[in-house]
């Protein structure tokens, strides 16, 4: 079990409280098991849950674009996180956002909302052969305002 000193006390993840809770998702089989464990870490506290996914806008686009294929794929992403939610018995709200880059767009989200955790679900990945959790991941784990929990599903 993960444990955190902190303050004189040792606490377990399901221990740390965290008022407002990030969940950024782009579709992948992960997304969901992050928002359960989102509503998990959130029903102790009662804690709000941002469910953000991030359409890319391309530098030859505005940025406000009506990218219409993207926005709909987005929301339904979105529209089924929130299904899953509900079957935690949890309501969260979504965020749909267009930026020219994933990871700044997320870290200014966390900033402007005051969040407390960013919780990630990542994916295995192999890039020549190495392990890598990609640029995105790197990015907000160097930029995060609050703290940062990466959840990578189990396969065996």
């Amino acid at each position: 079990m993960f444990r955190r000193k902190g303050f004189g006390e040792d606490k377990k993840l399901g221990e740390m409280e965290f008022g407002k809770i990030l969940v950024p998702v782009s579709g992948s089989e992960i997304d969901e098991e992050a928002i359960r464990l989102a509503c998990r870490l959130a029903k102790k506290n009662k804690s709000k849950i941002y469910v953000v996914s991030v359409i890319t806008v391309k530098r030859a686009l505005p940025l406000d674009a009506e990218i219409e294929p993207e926005i709909q794929k987005a929301e339904d992403i979105l529209d089924r996180m929130e299904r899953v939610a509900e079957e935690q018995d949890y309501e969260v709200e979504t965020v749909l956002l267009q930026a020219r880059e994933v990871g700044p767009s997320l870290i200014d989200e966390a900033r402007e909302r005051g969040v407390g955790l960013i919780l990630m679900g990542v994916k295995y990945k192999r890039r020549l052969g190495q392990f890598s959790l990609g640029s995105i991941v790197l990015y907000i784990l160097k930029n995060a305002p609050c703290g940062v929990i990466l959840y990578q599903q189990y396969t065996s």
